[in-house]
């Protein structure tokens, strides 16, 4: 029958070359009853070794992911990307041309963030080494270590998120337009719930919005359309998964029998082009209409004919713009506006060409319902294409879409 010893030696071996973490507490043959009993707990020197490997291994594959990134962000392309238009932008006669400086500027500033992120990213790495390092010494450091490797994949998490959005407009800005559907003074007053939600979740981003035309509903009752710019990195990436139908579900408030409803709105979403993107607008083809704003507002916007109407005569599409304090600054954003209208009208029309050409039947995103919205008899969000559902319907409603976003783009990376 085996020693004491014998059984403890065989186990501790076993300990060193473990790949996983075992249990501290050691079974071991009592010989003078003849069971087998606990046994001192492995020894400190074993249990920092195990531990130490595990930790170096945390950080290589840590490294691994740093690697990755490098790639897959493109850094040294970046980086010679950005040499040359700092090198543009140190011209003299840079700001002769100021619209085409401001995007130049923006993209210097975004390839700048991205470079700058990295560089985090790597210090990170080299402070999880030395962390690891100093853990084989002093067990104390494990806990610097933990949260160094946190933070680190954290931020690498962020860089995968942001490899999504490699399209030509999805680093950009984008125009959101919140129109009701069929429902009434119900879906007026959903329409303003959403642009309540999309201006909150702008917010907790960071990012910067700009109210281009805001219309009242009938009856003071919600909005009967909201349209609006956010700008900020891949916002147009980011939002292009809010495209499409809403649909909500809950007693109405504007019921006196309060009975149950279900409405819906459309979001449409937009990129912000840049000056350089060639789109057929004749201006002779834009029939322009001025006229007094609607709603509050400041000091003359509602005591002048500043509000501005587009009507793209060839197709019949429509644009409205009325936030500016004046003529010059509705008209501007109006045909900004009317330019990415038509910039998709085109794209959808290749889009139909291409799969007529592969005998497919193409799915019509537009007008889809893709989002429920339950308040009542139960609470729940539920996105219909990634899955992704929440109970907490306030919060949603209150911006925390983050979930969502995020969800649908995962959804999409994984097809």
């Amino acid at each position: 029958m085996p020693s004491r010893s014998d059984v403890c030696v065989k186990v501790c071996s076993f300990w060193e070359q473990a790949s996983r973490p075992v249990p501290v507490l050691l079974v071991c043959y009592n010989e003078k009853s003849g069971h087998a009993s606990g046994c001192e707990t492995i020894p400190e020197r074993m249990r920092t070794s195990f531990m130490s490997d595990k930790e170096h291994k945390e950080v290589e594959q840590a490294a691994e992911r740093v690697e990755a990134a490098r790639a897959y962000l493109h850094i040294d392309d970046k980086t010679e990307q950005l040499a040359v238009l700092d090198k543009e932008i140190s011209s003299p006669d840079f700001w002769d041309d100021a619209s085409h400086a401001q995007d130049v500027s923006k993209q210097a500033s975004n390839l700048r963030d991205t470079l700058e992120s990295y560089d985090r990213a790597c210090a990170l790495l080299d402070d999880a080494r030395a962390a690891a390092d100093l853990a084989e010494e002093d067990p104390a450091f494990g806990d610097e270590l933990e949260s160094v490797l946190s933070d680190l994949d954290a931020m690498l998490d962020q860089f995968e998120i942001d490899s999504w959005f490699s399209g030509q407009f999805d680093g950009g800005d984008a125009i959101v337009t919140v129109n009701p559907g069929s429902g009434g003074l119900e879906a007026q007053d959903w329409t303003e719930m959403l642009y309540r939600m999309y201006t909150r979740y702008a917010e907790k981003k960071g990012w910067k919005l700009k109210v281009l035309d805001v219309v009242p509903g009938a009856d003071q009752v919600g909005l009967d359309r909201a349209s609006f710019q956010v700008e900020g990195k891949n916002v147009y990436g980011m939002l292009r998964s809010e495209s499409g139908v809403h649909r909500l579900v809950r007693i109405s408030p504007t019921d006196d029998k309060k009975r149950r409803h279900t409405t819906f709105a459309s979001v449409e979403v937009l990129p912000v082009l840049p000056d350089d993107i060639e789109v057929d607008l004749n201006p002779a083809d834009v029939r322009v209409d001025v006229y007094r704003s609607s709603g509050p507002g400041g000091q003359c916007v509602n005591t002048t004919d500043s509000a501005v109407r587009l009507t793209h005569q060839p197709t019949g599409i429509v644009v409205t713009c009325q936030n500016e304090k004046s003529q010059l600054q509705n008209k501007e954003a109006a045909f900004r506006v009317l330019r990415a209208k038509l910039y998709e009208l085109e794209e959808r029309k290749r889009e139909a060409e291409l799969e007529e050409l592969r005998g497919e039947r193409m799915d019509n995103s537009f007008g889809s319902q893709i989002r429920n919205y339950v308040l009542y008899p139960y609470q729940l969000v539920k996105d219909l294409r990634s899955g992704i559902e929440t109970g907490n319907v306030d919060a949603v409603l209150d911006g925390d879409i983050d979930d969502f976003v995020i969800g649908y783009h995962r959804h999409q990376a994984a097809q």
